[in-house]
């Protein structure tokens, strides 16, 4: 949130009495890890002497070759407010690196960065992201156990008393606000239960760590209210999921590359290649913006969550919105990510498949303004709109077949993550749910 040096984080862990310091990293799957260490070893910490067994975390290294170094980011410094009460803990955000220095293979962090060094060859100095998070809050029952009991009935845009979470909304906003970030707006979603908290946008890495602080943020402040906070794309049967819609944009210096006032729409050449990509190489990716067997219980028609590749300035229905504000603010928007994605990994396949349409120089198809949810199954065939992938599994075959997704991800990242995913389908496919019960238990 700001530039910080080796003395600045020294003085402020004085002025804020911080006992403890959380060094954070993300797995491959998305979940935060943290290697906690008391003050008095901050030195070793930030002189980059930190070491931790990375064969205990999903998706990094063979027990032979456990030995792994914690990297601080300086500008990541951040207080946690609500640790006041037993001695403060601060956070540092690290990279993670090989015994000789060299940076992870499997570290979604590092592996984001190599991405962007590949966007500076083509001439662009930062890639921008604005993150549109929702969750749902449930009540926890007396054990302190979520349920699926939402605590309101409100629905878009609602106020008290049908929006009961508005305390807790509030809470965790001035929170994040005490923490650095700025808020750009917050209300309640769709479904009972259902929120959204925007923050500004920021360039990729900082956007990415942002996302993670504010998952580890509504978490927290949910429970005090009594509270489970959960992105969990779809947790109620007939109800409108949870989305993490990605705005993005690619700068040169304070141009916004996408923006072109001469055009009809107002995008750029590049604009429209970039998208060209992303709609080229969507459903390769979507196992990595959509990467729960949940996930695709979202991406159905009738909720407002795209399940068809196109693209719109004028309805919401597609897979990726223009928002109409132009200069700076010209933007990309793609609507499929959800909010259980590992926002590094998702941030470096949209990415790249969009750098693939700039290299390429790929056309869009057509503009389709149309709602897509009304249309036939012939009527999107003559406009030339696929499906995204139905399920998990779907989605897995297509990016073993997408070799630019497969080289945003770089060959850990991706064997892991698709043995990982394949497990978990497995698991998965194999298990008898309730509603196969329901459905079969007396008929047979």
């Amino acid at each position: 949130m700001g530039k910080y040096t080796k003395d600045d984080i020294k003085k402020l862990v004085q002025e804020h009495e911080v006992k403890f310091i959380r060094l954070q990293f993300t797995d491959i799957l998305g979940t935060i890890k943290n290697v906690e260490i008391p003050v008095s070893q901050l030195d070793k910490a930030l002189d980059n002497k930190m070491m931790f067994d990375g064969s205990s975390i999903e998706g990094f290294v063979r027990i032979e070759e456990s030995d792994m170094y914690l990297l601080p980011d300086y500008d990541s410094f951040m207080v946690f407010p609500w640790t006041a009460e037993k001695g403060k803990v601060a956070r540092l955000i690290c990279d993670i690196a090989n015994p000789d220095g060299t940076p992870f293979a499997g570290d979604p962090r590092s592996n984001l960065k190599r991405v962007l060094k590949e966007m500076e060859k083509l001439g662009f100095t930062d890639f921008n992201l604005g993150p549109e998070p929702e969750f749902f809050l449930f009540k926890l029952d007396e054990k302190g156990e979520p349920t699926l009991e939402v605590n309101d009935h409100g629905g878009y845009f609602d106020l008290a008393p049908t929006d009961l979470g508005e305390n807790c909304r509030r809470d965790i906003v001035l929170e994040l606000e005490e923490m650095g970030f700025e808020i750009e707006a917050s209300h309640h979603e769709v479904a009972p239960g259902q929120h959204e908290i925007d923050f500004k946008y920021a360039d990729a890495i900082t956007a990415c760590d942002n996302i993670q602080t504010f998952k580890l943020v509504v978490k927290t402040i949910a429970r005090k209210h009594g509270l489970h906070a959960t992105f969990m794309p779809k947790p109620l049967f007939g109800e409108a999921g949870s989305g993490m819609h990605f705005n993005v944009s690619l700068f040169k210096g304070k141009e916004n590359a996408f923006y072109d006032e001469q055009t009809e729409l107002g995008l750029s050449e590049t604009a429209m290649q970039f998208m060209a990509g992303v709609l080229e190489h969507v459903q390769g990716f979507t196992a990595i913006t959509n990467p729960t067997v949940n996930s695709y219980k979202r991406l159905v028609p009738g909720y407002e969550a795209p399940c068809y590749v196109a693209w719109s300035a004028q309805n919401r229905s597609p897979l990726i919105r223009i928002p109409s504000s132009r200069g700076i603010s010209t933007r990309i928007e793609v609507r499929s990510v959800d909010p259980s994605a590992n926002p590094y990994l998702a941030m470096a396949v949209i990415l790249e498949a969009g750098l693939e349409g700039i290299r390429k120089k790929m056309t869009p198809p057509p503009a389709v303004n149309r709602n897509i949810y009304v249309m036939t199954e012939e009527e999107r065939e003559e406009n030339g709109i696929s499906n995204l992938p139905a399920a998990l599994d779907d989605a897995l075959t297509l990016l073993a077949k997408d070799k630019i997704v497969q080289s945003a991800l770089g060959e850990h990242i991706y064997a892991n993550f698709k043995e990982a995913k394949e497990i978990e389908f497995d698991m998965y496919r194999s298990t008898v749910h309730q509603w196969e019960r329901d459905h079969y238990l007396k008929m047979y």
